[in-house]
């Protein structure tokens, strides 16, 4: 008992120290009070009992005791006196100190030879990924671009670089008119500003063979000629345009190019086609080298890691560009809105393979006649599953004879039948490849669809294969398709799984940028909010914001080493085509459809008196789109009333001239018909005076 009662009294001891009688002293800080002999022996009695009674409880105590005074750690400043100080012999306070410092994490030692390579590192980072240390600051040469047709629309690409003795056109493309531009059928850039430069172009660059880069150039070919320089497929197709278009002896102008070799051009220009994936064979993307700098351009692009051909982008050459250094980027934004990866053209081969094995019937595939690799593997597939190949269509038709032309293709000719010879075959073993994905009125499904092509007609056990996507504005037109082939008893297969972009989405655009590390950029081919999402991922990609423009067509940008701005606006436009003559509309022909279509015309023919400037009769009023033809009568009375007022108060002279005799009556026509019909049709006047 007494061995216990002294372990007690060591284990009570610590427990009567640590809990100290505090007061508060005038300070407001709290000061130990004395202990009297009722307080010292107090605690050996009861550790005694507790000893004795529950010497496990005891145990537990003091666990609980050490953690109180843990706690209490942070609360020193209670154990201080009025002046602060701590007082005298408080041993507790002291151990806990000296624990606390015991247990402090000393600093690691810093190598400053480790530290200084960090800073290295930091300077090597910033010398590779800021081109401005790559150009020659110090040069005062410049360089001036001027898009005329491609920005705030989806096509027409042309533009210009001009140095201050020389100037190169990179494609001459063509766009497609909206439902207003009645009888027109395409759209080409307006030629005005260069046919003021016209002695300064050097070259034409061609960077692929779609008809929104190529499509112009017979019209541009009519009035001035240049050198063209492109790879093989984009020139061969220009060829064909050229003898539709009766200048074959303009194919005396090209120049075939060999992809990662550098042709000096005039004097001023040194330019590389480096190999792009796109969503037609032989595409380019472009390095114009100047005395101010490198500029990249892309053309229409998208980032394929396994392309039908197995022809992958020569990332390599826009990266050594990118090391070197380039002054500005010119890059595609047609789909700078789509987050996901472009899908490569491989990806709807499976697709391609479940619908064709499972087909009993025909099969009708329709995609765009210039998406050879799609073409190709539909092919494939037919082959594989035992059928005989049709294609119908004049592009589609051209299109694949110049791909197995040239060799970017090869298949033997015994798989291909007539339209003709169709009929002679079972279902099962034809596959008809054609042109009208989009719905085009005279392309040959839409005329299959509505029971009008020669050779084919639609019918329930056919399979039609849409693997294209809707171009924006051919919706009405695609469905008015697909209600008549539905309408015929055909099914029809358009999922997303058989088609994929030809265009870079974002995260193709982030690796443009990266690669290719400008100083300037300047996004391309687009509407004005593709340029918009694409300058911001341009700004993601490190390029600051002021280095950044925003061009739309006719505005000339110079670039220099140590700065790009806006120097002034040139005239554009578009020209109206005819494309069954191959002729211009003029303007003003597009201006009267256009007010024919929406308001209607009034024709007037009016015997009028040149002595006393009275009607000798009755005018006769024609009109159509104005009113029914129930109320033609009233409406010709309103119209000679307004006649005869004109007439009474008719200005001396005027009758005798009679072109500003007729305009006067247009006008008062027009302003009558305005305040009655809120309309402003076309007014067609004849004053016969005699």
């Amino acid at each position: 008992m007494e061995e216990e009662n002294r372990g007690s009294e060591q284990n009570s001891a610590p427990k009567t120290e640590a809990k100290p009688n505090m007061q508060a002293n005038p300070q407001g800080t709290m000061q130990a009070k004395p202990q009297t002999s009722t307080t010292e022996s107090k605690p050996e009695v009861n550790a005694e009992a507790k000893t004795e009674a529950k010497p496990a409880q005891n145990r537990n105590n003091n666990r609980n005791n050490n953690r109180n005074n843990n706690n209490r750690r942070p609360n020193n400043n209670q154990n201080r006196n009025g002046n602060g100080d701590k007082p005298a012999g408080n041993k507790p306070n002291n151990n806990r100190n000296r624990n606390k410092n015991r247990h402090r994490r000393q600093p690691t030692p810093v190598d400053e030879n480790l530290k200084a390579f960090v800073a290295k590192n930091q300077e090597a980072h910033k010398q590779r990924l800021n081109p401005h240390y790559k150009l020659d600051l110090n040069s005062k040469a410049k360089i001036r671009i001027t898009p005329l047709g491609g920005l705030g629309e989806i096509g027409g690409n042309i533009m210009v670089m001009e140095t201050d003795n020389e100037a190169i056109l990179i494609d001459i493309g063509m766009s497609f008119p909206d439902e207003t531009m009645h009888g027109v059928d395409i759209l080409i850039p307006d030629f005005s500003y260069l046919r003021e430069i016209k002695d300064k172009i050097v070259a034409v660059i061609i960077t692929h063979a779609h008809e929104d880069h190529i499509g112009a150039m017979p019209y541009l070919y009519k009035e001035m000629q240049f050198p063209i320089y492109g790879t093989p497929l984009p020139l061969a197709m220009i060829g064909n345009k050229f003898d539709e278009h009766h200048i074959k002896e303009h194919r005396k102008f090209f120049n075939p190019i060999v992809k990662r070799q550098v042709y000096e051009i005039g004097n001023d220009f040194k330019i590389e086609w480096m190999h792009m994936t796109h969503s037609i064979i032989d595409s380019s993307t472009i390095a114009v080298t100047t005395d101010a700098g490198t500029l990249i351009h892309t053309g229409d692009f998208k980032i394929d890691y396994t392309p039908v051909d197995g022809y992958t982008a020569d990332l390599h050459r826009l990266a050594y560009y990118g090391d070197k250094g380039v002054l500005c980027l010119l890059s595609d934004s047609t789909n700078s809105h789509n987050p996901i990866a472009t899908g490569s053209e491989l990806s709807v081969a499976p697709a391609l393979d479940r619908i064709f094995s499972k087909a009993e019937g025909r099969i009708l595939l329709s995609t765009f006649s210039s998406n050879i690799h799609r073409v190709q593997q539909a092919i494939q597939y037919g082959i594989q599953y035992g059928r005989k190949i049709c294609v119908i269509g004049r592009s589609m038709e051209r299109n694949i004879e110049l791909a197995m032309q040239y060799d970017y293709v090869r298949f033997n000719k015994n798989i291909f039948v007539d339209p003709d010879e169709v009929a002679q075959l079972e279902d099962k073993e034809v596959l008809i490849v054609t042109t009208g994905s989009q719905g085009e009125t005279n392309s040959a499904l839409f005329r299959m669809s509505i029971g009008e092509h020669r050779h084919i007609k639609i019918k329930p056990s056919d399979l039609i294969v849409l693997s294209s996507r809707a171009i924006p504005g051919n919706e009405g037109s695609i469905s008015a398709m697909l209600n008549n082939i539905q309408r015929a008893g055909a099914s029809v297969a358009m999922s997303k799984d058989i088609h994929v972009s030809g265009h870079a989405s974002m995260e193709e655009q982030k690796l443009m940028l990266r690669l290719v590390n400008p100083k300037f950029f300047l996004p391309i081919h687009g509407e004005y909010n593709h340029v918009m999402r694409h300058r911001e991922t341009g700004m993601m990609c490190g390029v600051p914001e002021r280095n950044i423009l925003l061009m739309t067509d006719g505005e000339q940008i110079e670039i220099a080493p140590k700065y790009m701005r806006k120097v002034k606006t040139v005239k554009t436009g578009k020209t109206y085509i005819d494309n069954q003559n191959n002729h211009k509309i003029d303007d003003d022909i597009i201006l009267d459809r256009q007010k024919l279509a929406s308001d209607g015309v009034v024709m007037i023919v009016a015997e009028v008196s040149e002595q006393n400037s009275k009607m000798l009769a009755k005018p006769k009023v024609t009109t159509f789109g104005i009113v029914p033809d129930r109320l033609d009568k009233a409406f010709a009375k309103e119209i000679e009333d307004v006649l005869e007022i004109f007439l009474t108060n008719i200005k001396p002279g005027l009758i005798e001239n009679s072109r500003a005799l007729e305009n006067d009556v247009r006008q008062v026509v027009r302003k009558h018909i305005f305040r009655k019909m809120k309309k402003y049709p076309l007014i067609v006047p004849h004053m016969l005076v005699h």
